[in-house]
């Protein structure tokens, strides 16, 4: 009787032990699942811009692409998918758009001619990819991430560049694909006016920072430069740590605005800097480096996001193309300060 008793003890301790052990187990997963969390920071470039110059319908057709760039990388965030590929999807929405300065929208060179540059960075890995001059490809954002991924370079210009996107299977557009009539007139006013007007150009840059479930980051930047450039010209967008930067660690950035200062600030990676070394917040070490840019005589903005989810959007203009949306429903498009 006794050996009974004992045995069935021992049976009804068992399972009180297996139904806490599978208790403490939906609650880890329950827990798990309801501390994920993703983000996600949009720009469509900064400059001179106010409410005056820009008509209502004008408005509602940038912010209805900030908008679509933004559903599109929610939907990638959401469903499991990878900081990488949110980016990347996301900045071919802005690409793949006449309004913005990259892909198709993208400004003339004094020649005439389109010149495209972009970069990628991984914050987990500091892996980077970036491509420049970019004379052919419809999406240069998804040739950085292909030099990135299959090749052992990170930065390929001109028709090496287009060489390996032939490679890897990059079906190539001819330059007239990326003509547009707004930015053709912009290059014939500039002419006109026998002055480089990069400073000036209201629409520019774009550029994405997406942080995913597993707490990866990822940053990138796409462009057409300035108007009116000469000399083959590359600004800081697809310049790992200038216009690019992102690190697990810190945050992710990306930049717009006059990218020659960008270059000799080392904008993004000294913000990342600043935050790793000083233990500055994100906003903090953002806004302190657009003070930098000022001083210097620099025009621009920046996005960034942390490992927190934390979302900065600085810039010293009369605005910013702007936007960002969280996990927890939050979403938000802006124009103007």
């Amino acid at each position: 009787m006794c050996c009974f008793f004992c045995l069935n003890a021992n049976i009804n301790a068992m399972k009180s032990l297996l139904a806490l052990s599978l208790f403490l187990l939906l609650s880890n997963l329950i827990s798990a699942q309801s501390n994920t969390k993703y983000a996600l920071v949009i720009h469509g470039g900064a400059g001179v811009m106010s409410e005056k110059s820009m008509t209502p319908e004008m408005q509602k057709e940038y912010l209805f692409v900030l908008n679509r760039a933004l559903h599109v990388g929610d939907s990638v965030l959401s469903n499991d998918g990878s900081c990488m590929d949110a980016v990347v999807s996301t900045i071919m929405v802005m690409e793949d758009s006449p309004l913005f300065n990259a892909g198709k929208g993208a400004v003339f060179t004094h020649e005439g001619t389109v010149e495209l540059d972009a970069s990628v960075m991984n914050g987990k890995t500091l892996e980077a990819g970036a491509v420049a001059g970019i004379t052919d490809v419809k999406n240069p954002i998804m040739l950085a991430k292909t030099v990135m991924e299959k090749s052992e370079h990170v930065f390929l210009v001109g028709k090496g560049a287009s060489q390996f996107a032939v490679e890897q299977g990059f079906k190539l557009v001819p330059n007239s694909y990326f003509y547009t009539d707004k930015r053709f007139q912009q290059l014939q006013e500039l002419l006109k006016k026998e002055r480089e007007a990069g400073i000036n150009d209201k629409h520019g840059t774009v550029g994405c920072v997406a942080l995913d479930k597993s707490g990866n980051i990822a940053a990138g930047t796409s462009t057409g430069g300035m108007t009116n450039k000469k000399y083959g010209r590359i600004g800081d967008a697809p310049v790992i740590g200038a216009g690019t930067y992102a690190n697990n660690a810190t945050g992710g950035f990306s930049c717009t605005g006059h990218g020659e200062y960008y270059i000799r600030l080392g904008f993004s990676r000294d913000i990342s800097a600043m935050m790793e070394y000083r233990q500055l917040g994100i906003q903090k070490a953002c806004q302190a480096e657009i003070e930098k840019l000022t001083k210097l005589g620099g025009t621009g903005g920046v996005i960034g996001l942390d490992k927190a989810g934390n979302i900065s959007m600085e810039f010293n203009t009369s605005g910013m193309f702007r936007g960002f949306v969280k996990s927890n429903g939050e979403k938000y498009t802006a124009i103007f300060k």
